[in-house]
């Protein structure tokens, strides 16, 4: 299916389309349906006749295929087996994915919190006690369909992509192709210094708003964008400072109360960002035929946004220089 094609589906998507889907399964929504804050999928609040609160999430389509959207479910359904305090998929009648006319959806129940307080010491041995148990039993297997985070995945690939696109500003063009070149080149020699990298099963997206923090601890929610990878991928978004060894220090102390970790990994933490930054640039762009995405991010089609990626690149670039400098 076409990508401007399935951003349009999307907005067959009414309300009455989602309630029919949730009486589908055998749940009594309200008519009450709160859009959540989700730009790659769809999701609502919404309450039964009971007042009970659930969440519903409606797969973006031809993202994920149903083996890869079910070995998320598996692996969170583990996770909870084992006390983690992870937000599973609900089981109705042994299921955990439904389709209801051509939309895939999963609910959730719905759990409330705060994002995580940082700066203080025993959040932060928490979150990496919680994310080393995680990880612990991430590496029992392998997921077998889905993608592992790779610099070809996220960085050349986002770069081809948009290079082959409109978005970038003609006079931004070659600046931006120069400093992407020598930011992917010094991020594969830091990867090709490590050696082979152990990979496992990760959340993937562990940045602070998908930790729910309540008074008896976290709890972690939308495991979407899981997939193999190194464990650094699930602590560094967590620390605000890369610098500031001390929040390094109290967040590893937690994790390695579970599991040990390879520092060899923390050289990877800066390339790893770069990735991101530039995975999110194509991501935008991949998604920019849904009006939605238009809508929230209007200013990705403007000079000023690409002028401000090239210089952050460049900064990026002296950054991973520096951590690589003897």
């Amino acid at each position: 299916m076409h990508e401007s094609q399935q951003a349009q589906d999307f907005f067959q998507l009414t309300p009455d389309q989602v309630l029919d889907a949730l009486e589908s399964i055998g749940l009594e929504p309200q008519a009450a349906l709160l859009a959540l804050n989700s730009y790659e999928n769809r999701v609502y609040q919404f309450r039964d006749y009971d007042e009970k609160r659930y969440v519903v999430k409606f797969y973006r389509p031809a993202r994920w295929s149903d083996q890869q959207i079910l070995e998320e479910h598996d692996f969170c359904l583990q996770l909870v087996e084992h006390e983690i305090p992870v937000v599973p998929p609900m089981k109705i009648e042994q299921q955990t994915l439904f389709q209801h006319n051509q939309f895939r959806f999963a609910v959730f129940e719905s759990k409330g919190g705060r994002n995580p307080n940082l700066d203080d010491k025993d959040t932060l041995i928490w979150l990496g006690r919680f994310i080393g148990r995680i990880h612990l039993l991430g590496e029992a297997q392998n997921y077998q369909h889905r993608p592992t985070l790779t610099l070809d995945s996220f960085g050349y690939q986002s770069v081809d992509y948009l290079l082959k696109t409109e978005f970038i500003p003609a006079h931004i063009l070659a600046a931006y192709k120069a400093i992407t070149e020598q930011l992917l080149t010094l991020c594969a020699q830091s990867f090709e210094r490590f050696g082979q990298l152990n990979t496992l099963r990760l959340h993937g997206d562990c940045h602070p708003s998908n930790v729910m923090w309540t008074d008896s601890g976290p709890h972690f929610v939308d495991f979407d964008d899981s997939r193999m990878g190194p464990a650094i991928q699930d602590l560094w978004m967590l620390v605000t400072d890369n610098s500031d060894r001390q929040q390094w220090n109290h967040l590893l102390d937690g994790y390695e109360d579970f599991r040990e970790f390879d520092d060899r990994e923390m050289a990877l933490v800066e390339p790893l960002r770069a990735m991101r930054m530039l995975h999110y640039s194509a991501w935008l762009g991949r998604r920019w035929s849904d009006p939605s995405f238009k809508h929230n991010f209007p200013w990705f089609n403007g000079v000023r946004y690409w002028e401000e990626q090239v210089l952050a690149l460049k900064e990026q670039y002296a950054l991973i220089q520096q951590s690589v400098s003897p």
